[in-house]
């Protein structure tokens, strides 16, 4: 069993920066795929981007160059670097993981975190 703990949401302008964090409880095995997804009102959820037990990251077109996974594993923490924010940027984001190789579908994810919001204003 993991347990995912996520802060570092909040309120920005446009072209500003946020950086989340996801803290995992638990043991990881060593094949993982660690990922974050977002939902904003009235939408499905998204997936953002991933990253694996070998470090390969991926991402959505769309926060391609402005959005950074990075990893501490001696901390068990998966971070969400966010710059040059838009107002569709705007959503609640939540990181989840599981013991198999990254794909895109959320429902494919055993753990999750709480969420956080991220409001982006013009």
């Amino acid at each position: 069993q993991v347990q995912l703990v996520e802060s570092g949401g909040g309120s920005v302008q446009a072209g500003g920066s946020l950086r989340l964090s996801c803290i995992a409880f638990g043991n990881m095995y060593s094949t993982y795929c660690m990922a974050w997804f977002r939902q904003a009102p009235g939408k499905e959820r998204e997936w953002v981007g991933s990253i694996d037990s070998e470090g390969r990251t991926t991402y959505v077109d769309s926060v391609k160059g402005r959005f950074t996974i990075s990893e501490d594993n001696a901390k068990n923490t998966l971070y969400l670097q966010m710059n040059s924010l838009k107002p569709e940027d705007t959503a609640m984001y939540y990181c989840a993981a599981r013991y198999r190789s990254c794909v895109k579908e959320w429902y494919n994810f055993a753990y999750w975190s709480q969420g956080t919001q991220v409001t982006v204003s013009s």
